[in-house]
């Protein structure tokens, strides 16, 4: 899932002349960045307890260790591929790379929660940056479309398999050192991405338009709603002010802008409109659960981190084959099919869950998790594709940006909700974890049904 819900964004890049005498370096590099960036996304959960622990920090604080991240990485993707254009691929990777190793050693060192959070804010600046440079990299480098594709294939297969072992990494790691042990260990990964840089050839600039009203008003918007999710209280009152204000600004300055960073008009299409709702709501149910289930595991059911980590194994183990298993669907049977599926079977996934309590056997509760990453997993990359086919050329890295945007802002926000449910003095950790399991399930089954809108069945020949 996570791999193909980003592979689309940076397809803003265009085709350079300037190509090393072998790409091998480029992917290398390209892929190792990209496998940095999504493992950042699943390797703290279950070291929370730990982080929590060891600051002496609360279930807000616990939030914002993720969120801190989640939220400037979302952010920050709608302009970066502008921002690697001018300074071109190479260049805005290797910047990248080098701002997000320092940051994770910043991360690895922080003292207090104020030090992890800032640390953790630039990390996701800096991911933000690496994305989009990371498959220009790969687009340079192969100029035949046919190796092209494998070679992004080969890039989208990193971040899958990061997002699968994140959870045993970060586990064993705070089990067998600390948490801060998930941190220090992009530093060897940040410096060998940085030694595969220097044989890749030099990226050309080309002009690319900024939109920095937009940027700001939309982070502001974002990380003002987060903030009142989170904090609650009287100060939520006015974070839901400054994000109605800013938001209402963003939607002003995008609708006039001759460039906007985000073309208001691409919501008129249906397949757009689909695939960015469906789109999160996958986010929420997936990275959301996650969420939860790594603080059930440990602080309900008393597992280790390397513990809790194992029980996501085999939903996260899955997922690049169900990846692949939805592509062939949807080339047979058309888009809408595996989109419908799969969301209906992340809706029983879900609801099935209800059942895990403390008593559940460790085995059902790991299998229960399965049918929410099959679900989701198969539903993703054709909802992608459908967007992609729906929007014109020009449009689609902007339409894919805005997808992944928006799929990781809803994923932060179900961290900020869900975290704020448990930790409500009022509601036990099992009521909070079957709250968040029905909003999961019933957000899904409006997508579900809105899905249904999408086009059918290709004509006969297509795509076979």
């Amino acid at each position: 899932m996570s791999s193909n819900d980003l592979v689309e964004a940076p397809a803003v890049r265009r085709e350079t002349p300037s190509r090393t005498p072998s790409p091998t370096p480029a992917l290398a590099a390209a892929t190792l960045g990209f496998a940095l960036i999504t493992l950042d996304t699943s390797v703290v959960n279950v070291a929370l307890p730990a982080i929590g622990a060891d600051l002496g920090t609360g279930m807000t604080g616990l939030q914002w260790v993720v969120d801190a991240y989640t939220l400037v990485f979302a952010a920050l993707l709608l302009s970066s591929g502008a921002l690697a254009d001018r300074v071109g691929a190479g260049r805005a990777y290797g910047i990248g790379v080098v701002v997000f190793t320092l940051a994770s050693a910043a991360c690895g060192l922080a003292p207090g929660l104020p030090s992890l959070l800032a640390a953790r804010a630039v990390q996701g600046a800096a991911a933000a940056v690496m994305l989009p440079a990371s498959l220009a990299l790969v687009r340079e480098a192969y100029g035949d479309p046919a190796r092209r594709a494998r070679a992004v294939s080969l890039w989208a297969a990193g971040g899958t398999v990061a997002v699968a072992l994140g959870p045993v990494v970060g586990g064993a790691l705070t089990t067998a050192w600390s948490w801060r042990g998930i941190f220090f260990v992009n530093l060897p990964l940040g410096l060998l991405a940085l030694a595969l840089l220097t044989r890749v050839a030099r990226s050309e600039r080309r002009p690319a338009p900024l939109d920095l009203p937009g940027q700001l008003t939309a982070a502001t918007a974002v990380g003002a709603l987060t903030f009142a999710a989170i904090e609650g209280g009287t100060e939520a009152w006015w974070a839901l002010g400054v994000a109605a204000v800013t938001l209402t600004a963003f939607l002003l300055i995008e609708a006039r802008r001759r460039r906007p960073m985000v073309p208001l008009g691409l919501f008129r299409n249906t397949a757009v409109a689909v695939a960015v709702t469906a789109g999160a709501a996958n986010s929420v149910a997936f990275y959301g659960m996650i969420f939860v289930f790594s603080l059930f595991f440990q602080q309900v059911l008393g597992l280790s981190a390397l513990g809790a980590g194992l029980m996501f194994l085999p939903m996260t183990g899955l997922l690049a084959g169900v990846n692949l298993l939805s592509a062939k669907a949807a080339a047979r049977y058309g888009a809408r099919l595996p989109i419908v599926v799969g969301q209906a079977v992340a809706v029983a996934g879900l609801l099935g869950l209800l059942v895990v309590d403390a008593d559940t056997p460790r085995v059902a509760q790991a299998l229960l998790l399965v049918p929410l990453a099959l679900g989701a997993g198969f539903s993703l990359p054709p909802l992608i594709a459908s967007m992609m086919e729906a929007v014109p050329a020009e449009r689609a890295g902007t339409a894919a940006g805005l997808l992944n945007a928006i799929r990781q802002t809803a994923g932060a926000l179900a961290i900020a909700v869900f975290g704020s449910l448990a930790a409500r003095d009022t509601v036990g950790m099992a009521t909070a974890l079957r709250t968040s399991l029905l909003i999961c399930a019933g957000l899904l089954t409006l997508t579900t049904l809105a899905s249904l809108r999408l086009p059918g069945r290709r004509a006969p020949g297509v795509g076979r």
